[in-house]
């Protein structure tokens, strides 16, 4: 498929520096780009090499120049990028029905144009919206709902009661309103706490692969509008995250945290419970969370700590060896003079 760089413009509402009549039949990364393929300068280091592509046009910022190349300017070159990604690799898509190995439960409300793989596992009292997509292997509890043009891939559960907006995505081996990890000690063994709350995922949101994120004890655990998590994320019991906030992978976190808007939770990250994270709050990589941060902060390392204050801990502990060195040294002088006097 062959397509007309004006045309991808249309789609991405973009400008054309060069010729609109080029012709571009896929994507592909800046060094590898080929004449009838298009590419992104995402950051500076690609605009100032903008001349040495091969592509056959190239997305960038408005007022980027090149002196040979084909430009699509655009005010976000990566979201634009995305979108003529999406246009030439579409997602997969498996014929509408339920398949006959799938096992249904009694008053299945299901709405038009549904996939139901084999194997697929729904109880009863469930109720699904158009469009939903349900892999081999997928097993819905008593009393889910599922909003219109859901896909959730192979193996994944998703336990009674729990409910899950529109246009959600959930990966491979997600289990969503699985108990809480509560046990009351009476000094000779843990007793259960149930767990009686559900998870309530909002629209727009994409789960990883393999997430484990737990039904409240009361209430409910809340995944709020357009959350993005990568995979091997845990969520505790009640943890309520806020719009469009990213949490990226192996991050734990525990129960009754609560997490603002257009956070970002970066990979390995661990946030203790009872905590609220601000609106727009970055915490970094590996960082262990033991204290509330304010809205728009950020914190990296173990304990949580201003990047500032990070960096001048991690330039003293690399000097450690020779600061050794030298109070020895100067041990040995003391010791000297002392015997001497």
């Amino acid at each position: 498929m062959k397509i007309a760089l004006s045309y991808l413009a249309e789609i991405v509402d973009g400008e054309i520096a060069g010729d609109p009549h080029k012709e571009i039949r896929g994507v592909a990364p800046f060094e590898n780009a080929a004449r009838d393929e298009i590419t992104v300068a995402g950051n500076q280091k690609f605009l100032k090499e903008l001349n040495k592509s091969g592509a056959g046009a190239i997305i960038v910022p408005p007022h980027a120049v090149a002196d040979s190349q084909n430009l699509l300017q655009v005010i976000n070159p990566l979201v634009a990028f995305a979108k003529v990604m999406a246009f030439f690799h579409p997602p997969p898509t498996a014929p509408s029905g339920i398949h006959p190995q799938a096992v249904i439960g009694d008053n299945f409300n299901c709405g038009q144009d549904a996939t139901i793989g084999p194997c697929a596992v729904i109880g009863n009292n469930v109720s699904v919206g158009d469009r939903i997509r349900l892999y081999a292997g997928v097993v819905i509890g008593d009393g889910v709902t599922l909003g219109d043009d859901v896909t959730i891939y192979p193996n994944v559960t998703i336990l009674q009661r729990c409910q899950i907006g529109n246009r959600v995505i959930i990966h491979s081996g997600t289990v969503i309103g699985s108990d809480g990890f509560g046990f009351a000690p009476d000094g000779e063994r843990y007793h259960k706490i149930p767990h009686t709350g559900i998870v309530q995922i909002d629209d727009d949101v994409e789960i990883g692969a393999s997430n484990t994120i737990d039904r409240a004890t009361f209430g409910k655990t809340w995944i709020g509008k357009g959350v993005k998590t990568d995979n091997l994320v845990h969520l505790a019991h009640n943890v309520s995250i806020g719009a469009n906030t990213v949490i990226v992978a192996q991050v734990g976190i525990s129960g009754s945290v609560t997490i603002g808007k257009n956070a970002i939770v970066a990979g390995q990250a661990g946030i203790a419970g009872h905590l609220t994270i601000g609106d727009g709050a970055i915490i970094g990589p590996r960082s262990g969370i033991v204290k509330d941060v304010p809205a728009g902060q950020t914190l990296i390392g173990a304990p949580g700590m201003p990047p500032k204050l990070f960096y001048r801990i991690q330039r003293i502990i690399s000097r450690l060896p020779d600061l050794k060195k030298r109070l020895e040294t100067l041990e040995k002088k003391m010791h000297k003079k002392e015997i001497d006097e």
